[in-house]
């Protein structure tokens, strides 16, 4: 098969969808990988370094007429007119928060799997979990970072010192994202409180972490009185497929205390506090009623070299099942990857995308079948 790694056109994103070892592992299956020039420069791959591995080098064109395509983003609208009908795009599409993008999908009948909706039977998401580690230990960092007084803000140390007392940092929601932040958070000393409604996940995480990160079940009041003395306010709801549910109110983000901190990282989903939207690495941040607001689309790929290596050992095999196979065959076989599909033939695929789009739902292998 042809595989086609086009460069990422989305504003700052440096991250690229694979490594010189997973380009190398492919061209050893006897596969046909198009590298755009310069698409490794920003997570510091030359573009020797894909040569080598195997890679020939190509202008976006021709990267994107490849049988399979793999990025890191969803397609931005000037990558628009490289959609097709036979074209498979393999990405992070997040469609239920950017529906300009199903509908240009849809509009091209082009076949689109989701790295974020490839769900295993137990639940777990695979290829989300990478990055959700990498956005949800940036989150605490960028929150301390925001704390400091240059930025407006009340000018706390998240770990505090000895004799004066720590930041409070509140997460909301205990998977990847959140269990991470609030890691980290702890790690810096700082006073955690992570919230969530699985008492099994707060229960795991107690264990884990023996008390040094306070658990609360979380509720509309438990968020409130949470939020009211917190200095970094971290969101981290998940609905996959779907749009992140608001759980963070204005009402509740007007009584937190001024020049305190949010760092919403479900705003790729939509956002889980009512006064986020989505901002950039170079505007990244905002004022809603006294209080900063930091709300990137993208923050894995303010650390490119890490999150390129780790995304692409999570979706290396499913790339290989993908050219070996094919994609109806793959998605035949393994249920996690038919969870990926979003959409094929100008249809909607996955049912909670469809629901959060508002329009129908067609089985993945029904669409890939339709005889």
């Amino acid at each position: 098969m042809i595989i086609g790694i086009p460069a990422e056109v989305k504003t700052a994103e440096n991250r690229v969808a694979m490594t010189p070892d997973g380009v190398r592992e492919l061209t050893a299956h006897g596969h046909e990988v198009l590298v755009e020039h310069s698409a490794g420069v920003g997570s510091s791959f030359a573009d020797t370094d894909f040569e080598t591995a195997g890679a020939t080098l190509v202008d976006a064109k021709a990267a994107w007429e490849a049988e399979l395509v793999c990025k890191v983003k969803e397609p931005q609208e000037p990558e628009f007119g490289h959609l097709r009908q036979d074209l498979v795009l393999f990405t992070y599409l997040h469609l239920a928060a950017y529906p300009g993008v199903a509908k240009a999908l849809t509009a091209a009948r082009t076949t689109a799997i989701a790295y974020e909706t490839v769900q295993t039977g137990d639940g777990g998401l695979p290829l989300l979990a990478p990055m959700s580690e990498v956005a949800g230990r940036i989150a605490t960092q960028v929150g301390a970072s925001l704390l400091e007084r240059r930025n407006g803000t009340r000018g706390i140390l998240l770990g505090g010192v000895p004799g004066v007392r720590p930041a409070r940092v509140v997460v909301i929601g205990a998977g990847h994202v959140g269990w991470n932040s609030a890691w980290i958070a702890q790690g810096m000393e700082a006073e955690v409180l992570l919230l969530d409604r699985n008492i099994d996940r707060l229960r795991w995480v107690d264990q884990i972490h023996q008390g040094r990160i306070m658990t609360l079940a979380s509720n509309r009041g438990s968020i409130e009185r949470a939020i009211a003395e917190a200095d970094l306010l971290i969101g981290a709801v998940l609905v996959a497929g779907g749009r992140a549910p608001v759980v963070v109110t204005e009402d509740m983000v007007a009584g937190m205390r001024p020049g305190s901190v949010i760092v919403d990282v479900a705003v790729d989903q939509g956002g889980c506090i009512e006064t986020t939207h989505e901002t950039t690495h170079e505007d990244p941040t905002y004022f809603v009623h006294d209080v900063l607001h930091y709300a990137v689309g993208n923050m894995p790929a303010a650390v490119p070299h890490t999150s390129t290596y780790a995304l692409t050992n999570a979706t290396f095999p499913y790339v290989v099942e993908l050219a070996e196979h094919g994609v109806r065959k793959a998605v035949a076989s393994d249920p996690a990857l038919r969870g990926g599909v979003n959409t094929v033939d100008g249809l909607c695929t996955n049912e909670a995308v469809a629901e959060a789009l508002g329009v129908d739902f067609t089985d993945p292998l029904k669409a890939l079948n339709p005889r």
